[in-house]
């Protein structure tokens, strides 16, 4: 089955050598050049992926990813930026995004990104549900709960939950995490420790214990609390 991008830039040279590329691919490919169309197209269509560049009219990159992860929408995002500075890097991904590539950028790198954030989203395991103390995870809909409450969760901090939720209660180690979600492709210790800051102000933040622990040095597990309506066993 043909992949479906939306590539959202608003530099038409840019737009036209991925458009030749991807097209070469095999891959169904539609366009925004600002961020409010960008915006509109990806609520109103579905795709496999979504190309961002950072820097857009009407509507930046970081504004479109917010947004788009407050209405819901889930597809896996990665943002082209022009900027080397590690904050707007990190900006980037609390803003929604899952991965990045600075401009210029190897088309065959950012071919190989996209195909393991689609590869991600569609999930390693078998379509089911997850449990473990008050969180329930439909790997079919790709959709978490916290008793009841749905969480709104990029793909990437999906991917880390599912993985979490498998392991429970052991600990899951950083480098586990890494080679499971981004494979050969490793980001830096800062990227990680964003998604799991975006994990956490999803997953802990509204509720009055916190399930997400870190291990120091080590990595990250889950583990019951005794608040949880759903658990009666001791932290």
């Amino acid at each position: 089955m043909r992949s479906k991008l939306l590539i959202v830039e608003d530099n038409q040279d840019v737009a036209g050598i991925l458009a030749d590329y991807f097209e070469v691919q095999g891959t169904e490919v539609d366009f925004a050049t600002n961020g409010e169309l960008g915006f509109k197209l990806a609520l109103e269509s579905n795709f496999d992926a979504i190309i961002l560049d950072l820097m857009l009219p009407k509507m930046d990159g970081l504004s479109v990813a917010k947004e788009l992860r407050k209405q819901g929408c889930t597809t896996p995002i990665l943002m082209l930026t022009a900027l080397d500075d590690k904050q707007d890097l990190l900006n980037g991904f609390e803003s929604g995004a899952d991965d990045y590539l600075a401009k210029p950028f190897d088309l065959d790198v950012l071919n190989a990104r996209i195909t393991a954030l689609i590869k991600r989203q569609q999930g390693k395991v078998a379509l089911g549900t997850l449990k473990y103390a008050c969180l329930e995870l439909n790997t079919a809909e790709h959709q978490v709960y916290r008793n009841g409450t749905k969480l709104i969760l990029t793909p990437t901090c999906y991917q880390i939950l599912q993985l979490l939720m498998k392991r429970a209660p052991h600990v899951v180690k950083r480098e586990e995490l890494i080679e499971e979600v981004w494979g050969d492709m490793p980001p830096g210790s800062d990227i990680l420790r964003s998604h799991m800051y975006q994990l956490r102000n999803q997953l802990d933040k509204p509720f009055p214990e916190s399930i997400l622990v870190t291990v120091p040095k080590i990595g990250f597990k889950l583990q019951q609390q005794t608040l949880d309506s759903d658990s009666n066993e001791s932290p």
